[in-house]
């Protein structure tokens, strides 16, 4: 695996990047040795955040994990992609997708007893109609959600908008290859 590391507000020492290997290296059983693990380690205040993304086939393993202190973020982080991991085995075998960036052993390993699997409990049908970003924004807000599907006026494509965390709102465009 190839860790790429980098620290915002914080310096990286030794002994983190170490901690960091030793850690998130644990993960290699799953992943093929060609596969890139995005680490951000960033101090605000208080706050000691750590940030790992892994993309794999057309998908992204993300965790972000905050504490008071960096050590138990980066363990917090790592049980958190490990139990991500299980669920998205399950997802694979489900759909009888090519595992990509995933050891055969991995994907091969029997592990019935764990209840990580994905239920859709509840299905809702509602109309569309066309409306901009903001509007949906404005909708979103009266709703009381925190994101909302619409039809966009000007593209005619279903969009969503979405609250972010410092009360910004997000955009999200459908993008076909």
């Amino acid at each position: 695996m190839n860790f790429i590391i980098s620290g915002k507000n914080i310096n990286v020492t030794p002994g983190l990047r170490t901690t960091i290997e030793n850690k998130l290296g644990k993960l290699e059983r799953y992943f093929t040795p060609d596969t890139d693990i995005i680490v951000t380690l960033s101090v605000e205040k208080e706050r000691q955040k750590i940030e790992v993304t892994i993309p794999v086939k057309g998908n992204i393993i993300r965790s972000e994990q905050v504490s008071d202190d960096m050590y138990v973020s980066i363990d917090l982080v790592e049980e958190v992609i490990e139990r991500q991991l299980r669920k998205y085995k399950n997802k694979l075998i489900a759909k009888h997708q090519e595992g990509g960036n995933f050891q055969q052993e991995f994907v091969d390993l029997d592990d019935s007893a764990d209840d990580g699997e994905i239920k859709i409990i509840r299905t809702k049908r509602f109309g569309i109609k066309p409306m901009f970003p903001e509007d949906a924004c404005v909708q979103m807000e009266l709703l009381g959600h925190n994101f909302f599907v619409f039809s966009n006026a000007e593209t005619d494509e279903v969009n969503v908008v979405y609250k972010r965390k410092n009360n910004t709102y997000g955009l999200i465009e459908p993008e076909f290859d």
